[in-house]
Parts: structure tokens; sequence; C-alpha cells
């Protein structure tokens, strides 16, 4: 692995992760490439700000589950050939159900050089530590759709207040968020902001 990056949970204990990308539950319906194992890696400077988020969520109840962080290049990549290919409807109901997979890139739901392939960028979520559920949020990860916009009308109050609740965490420990991903934030002081790795998660 790079210099500086490490995996996420051996920094940051206590954090659940579900690497989307190593498994068949993602938009593609299938492992992507670059991820052959179900871990999360980021650089150190992300790990220690998720630390500072995790201490944050504890008093109002919460854990933080992470879905994706460091993003290998390759991986990008599938997804732009995946967008190409014919429609096969495995997946279009549940990530985009009122787009094309093409439009998945013009609408800037997915990048061509993606943030997460700097390594300090993550896909995230609350989860209630009392239960250990999902905090409801409007619509899961990956929902290509107006509803995961910040703001969204369409969703109940208690959803509003969580993605309110992981904002307002996020924002305090030093991430900015996309508009139109409420589970995507980038630390806004990331160490390399120019560079786009490719090594595989192992």
């Amino acid at each position: 692995m790079k210099d500086k990056f490490v995996y996420v949970d051996e920094l940051v204990p206590g954090i659940r992760w579900d690497a989307k990308y190593a498994t068949w539950d993602n938009f593609t319906g299938k492992p992507v490439d670059g991820y052959l194992a179900n871990r999360i890696v980021g650089t150190r400077a992300l790990c220690a700000a998720l630390e500072r988020a995790q201490e944050k969520a504890e008093p109002l109840g919460f854990g933080l589950l992470i879905w994706d962080g460091y993003r290998p290049q390759r991986a990008v990549d599938c997804f732009l050939r995946w967008s190409q290919q014919p429609e096969d409807g495995r997946t279009k109901l549940r990530h985009y159900p009122n787009i094309d997979r093409a439009e998945m890139f013009d609408l800037g739901y997915v990048a061509a050089k993606s943030g997460h392939s700097r390594g300090s960028t993550v896909d995230l979520t609350l989860y209630h530590l009392a239960t250990g559920e999902l905090a409801p949020m409007g619509g899961g990860h990956d929902l290509m759709d107006s509803i995961s916009h910040h703001g969204a009308t369409g969703i109940t109050q208690a959803e509003a207040a969580n993605r309110q609740h992981l904002c307002s965490i996020m924002d305090a420990c030093g991430f900015s968020s996309y508009a139109c991903e409420w589970w995507h934030y980038t630390l806004k002081a990331e160490p390399y902001p120019d560079t786009y790795f490719d090594f595989p998660i192992t």
C-alpha cells in the first residue's frame, strides 16, 4: 500500500464498514476492478478526521458506517465501461430509477476523475448505537436521484434530521459535503488534492 495510506479500521477503532464495491451489492451488480478485499482504505489525515467525527457522533447516539473510501482509478474506469454497456435492468430500480446509465456522469453522480481516488473522500452514513440499525436517510447509498440531494423534498422529517446530523458532524470535523449525494464527504485539507492513485485494495 502507498505511504500514508492505511486501513481505516486500524486507525479508527470501532468504526463499521461495508465496502460496497468489493461486493455484488453495488450499482454495477458485481465486484469492481481494484477492490480485492472488503476493507476501507484512506489517508492518515482522513482517519484522524473520521476519529473526530466518531467522537462527535457518539453523544448523539450514533456511530459511523463507511461504504467507500479510497477508490482506485481502475475502478472509476470500470464504472465508465459499465455505463456504456447495454441496460440489463438488474440494478436500475434501486440505484438509478429515473435516469439512463450514461447520464450518471453527465449529472455528476459518477466522475471520470473521482475525489475518492485521492484518498480523502468517504461515502458514509450513521447507525444507532443502541440498536445497530442504520439511521433512515431517505434513500440508500448510490441512489442516483434528486431525492439524494442535500435539501431534497419528499423525505420525512426524521430522515432530513438524520442527514443534518451527519452533515453537521462532518462539517465540524473538516469535511465538505457534495450537493448531489448526502453520503459523500471530502476532507477540506486533503493531503493529495491533485493526485489520483491506482493501487488495488488488497
